[in-house]
């Protein structure tokens, strides 16, 4: 894995990972995604990290794949190619800590994808979204996927088949970024996030996400009945225990399980 292309640091229990390739306003190539998705998995499994997020070196978020990846393929060479730049689609929903994304300048195509993927969002008030691709004769299908799930048919066939870029606002608006701030507060606005959440009992910030993605699979009562099932299982834990005495006894819990 080339280290460069994605920085890492571990600050008060959070991950934090910057994408580094400023200078192709950190477009998705090969290194790059395999680099992405390795250290994905990598902070997912490391015991000292609780909350995961992605940040950006540079003006850009990220705008997409690298458009010299599709040339020169052959149909089977694209597939595998595609596989591996769609590969946070699949590792994000299944990691058990939620991850952040702290979006600035643009984030399109692939790299608004991934700030779709990611569980949450804070974005500056000057950042853009768009699934661009069509605007090159080709179209954001691995983005609409988590796109779809956030907004719904209609709007994301307009957004995919346009390739209109859209405002914070408007994204904050439509349910796809959590929170929208200055520019100059998007970092510390993105940290007191992730702090708080680091705070809380890890075993039931996981749970909750797991839960959360599995319900959005299944019919209505079969949902509820699996979330009570998860509930139950929560609530036995040394951590549900622990939390309910510091809060009947006003202290701070201690939680035991990462």
């Amino acid at each position: 894995m080339d280290k460069n292309l994605i920085l890492i640091e571990i600050k008060d229990m959070i991950g934090i990972i910057t994408l580094n390739r400023p200078e192709k306003m950190n477009t998705f190539n090969v290194p790059f995604a395999r680099a992405l998705n390795d250290t994905l998995q990598d902070l997912d499994q490391d015991k000292e990290v609780r909350v995961i997020v992605i940040q950006a070196a540079g003006k850009h978020f990220s705008t997409g794949i690298s458009l010299p990846g599709f040339k020169g393929k052959s149909a089977q060479e694209l597939r595998e190619f595609l596989l591996l730049m769609d590969e946070f689609y699949h590792t994000i929903p299944r990691m058990q800590k939620p991850v952040i994304a702290s979006v600035k300048g643009v984030a399109a195509a692939n790299g608004a994808g991934l700030v779709f993927a990611c569980d949450l969002a804070v974005a500056a008030e000057n950042a853009r979204f768009g699934t661009t691709a069509i605007n090159v004769g080709l179209i954001c299908l691995g983005p609409a996927v988590p796109l779809a799930r956030l907004t719904g048919r209609k709007k994301t066939l307009e957004m995919v088949l346009t390739g209109d870029i859209i405002s914070a606002q408007e994204a904050e608006r439509l349910g796809l970024i959590n929170k929208v701030v200055p520019p100059e507060e998007l970092e510390a606005a993105t940290m007191e996030l992730a702090a708080k959440i680091a705070k809380k009992s890890p075993q039931a910030v996981q749970t909750g996400k797991a839960g959360i993605y599995r319900m959005s699979e299944i019919p209505y009562h079969q949902a509820l009945d699996y979330m009570d099932e998860m509930f139950a299982s929560l609530s036995a834990t040394e951590d549900a225990l622990e939390g309910i005495d510091a809060f009947m006894e006003k202290r701070e819990p201690v939680w035991k399980n990462r």
